[in-house]
């Protein structure tokens, strides 16, 4: 008990003890009280009727936006639609045929490479119908992509296996794996590819 005394004290006799204890609450207030979300995010109805880029702000409201006594902007209105979202799926080569931007300009482009399905649809100049990779769009791309070849002898036949692989250089292999990293960090990964009957 006399520890504590002699704590409450030594914190009330020292002006630099006060400052740094008003500087603890102060700093721990917000976790004990956070402000209330409900009064920043409109309700549906009301954000529905925002016009499309929120309410104009004013050059004083905009300037010291982030400042904390205004807080954060609210909500201001609702997307016009979701962002597409992406199914997994597993294709085989068949299934995946289908998808070489041959229907048009919003069908999707997609490329197989070494077991994964890329979605190469914003590439559509490079692997669309007209483009220097179209040959790709909708196959499995590996050996062509490994022996950097654009033959179409390259491309399996759909009614064939998935090529193995077997038969290609560690230079080859190594050509494949920087296309792979290429696609991985372009294009969204949409599947995989198996054979016929394991999809």
């Amino acid at each position: 008990m006399d520890n504590i005394e002699h704590l409450l004290a030594s914190i009330i006799t020292n002006p630099l003890n006060l400052i740094l204890l008003a500087f603890v609450i102060y700093c721990l207030h917000p976790h004990f009280f956070p402000p209330s979300l409900p009064s920043l995010t409109p309700t549906l109805a009301k954000a529905r009727n925002l016009p499309p880029h929120g309410p104009p702000l004013s050059k004083s409201s905009s300037s010291s936006a982030s400042s904390s006594s205004n807080g954060p902007l609210p909500y201001s209105h609702l997307p016009r639609s979701h962002p597409e979202t992406v199914v997994w799926t597993r294709f085989t080569p068949r299934t995946l045929a289908v998808h070489d931007g041959s229907g048009g300009s919003k069908s999707k482009i997609l490329l197989g490479i070494h077991g994964k399905v890329f979605d190469v649809s914003k590439g559509r100049n490079f692997y669309g119908p007209d483009g220097p990779y179209g040959n790709f769009a909708g196959r499995d791309a590996s050996r062509g992509m490994a022996k950097q070849s654009f033959d179409l002898e390259m491309l399996t036949p759909l009614d064939q296996p998935i090529d193995k692989l077997d038969d290609l250089t560690p230079a080859e292999l190594n050509n494949m794996r920087e296309w792979i990293g290429h696609f991985s960090a372009k294009y969204p990964q949409v599947g995989v590819l198996v054979e016929e009957g394991d999809e």
